[in-house]
């Protein structure tokens, strides 16, 4: 389940989880920031410094398992302007459509100058995929994830579920996680993602093959 990378790929990989956890916790950060929220503000998450939002466990186990996470950026919902679900929600599709965009963004870069420059091509490979990854985990409708916030805020009435599940969700993420059945089926979602944004990345460069 898994598979210890060495040196030389751990290196490749670095960028991308560095840059893909902090620019996730950092848009969660800016969005409730403007919706009136100062609270990552106050501590010290409104940052682009990595040190501030890397969770040790999650950090690790993006290179051992393929995905993890960083420290949540705190969010108190009484303090968003307007209609506090749809702010949260707001919050939670921050994180997730960042981790989109970047690897949309690494897509191109590959297919329009990455192939040109040293480690380009396994670099931004690692970018889009990491950065798939972060997105897709994030969006499981399991507490603290995203996905559960962004699905409380859809649905209508009070989500009592959400609430009640708090309290288990990382530890119903990992026994899934241990049982290999959430690996299983994050690969169905993660790799045909992955290879249409590498399909996409060749064909800027020229025919995909």
């Amino acid at each position: 389940m898994f598979n210890l990378p060495d040196l030389h790929q751990i290196a490749l990989m670095l960028p991308a989880i560095i840059i893909g956890l902090t620019f996730h916790e950092y848009a969660h950060g800016m969005v409730a920031d403007r919706l009136g929220d100062h609270t990552a503000r106050h501590m010290g998450r409104l940052t682009f410094n990595p040190m501030a939002h890397i969770d040790p466990i999650g950090f690790l186990l993006l290179f051992i398992a393929g995905f993890g996470w960083a420290k949540p950026v705190p969010v108190n919902p009484n303090n968003l302007t307007g209609d506090a679900r749809q702010g949260m929600l707001l919050v939670s599709l921050a994180g997730p459509a960042t981790n989109m965009l970047l690897a949309v963004a690494s897509a191109m870069a590959l297919g329009l100058f990455g192939m040109q420059i040293p480690y380009g091509r396994e670099i931004l490979g690692w970018m889009i995929s990491i950065n798939v990854i972060l997105a897709v985990f994030n969006l499981i409708p399991i507490p603290p994830l995203d996905g559960s916030k962004i699905l409380a805020g859809i649905l209508p009435g009070r989500q009592e579920w959400f609430y009640q599940m708090e309290a288990y969700g990382t530890i119903i993420l990992l026994l899934l996680l241990f049982s290999g059945v959430l690996g299983s089926v994050l690969r169905l979602v993660i790799r045909p993602i992955v290879q249409l944004l590498l399909a996409f990345a060749y064909n800027l460069n020229g025919p995909f093959i």
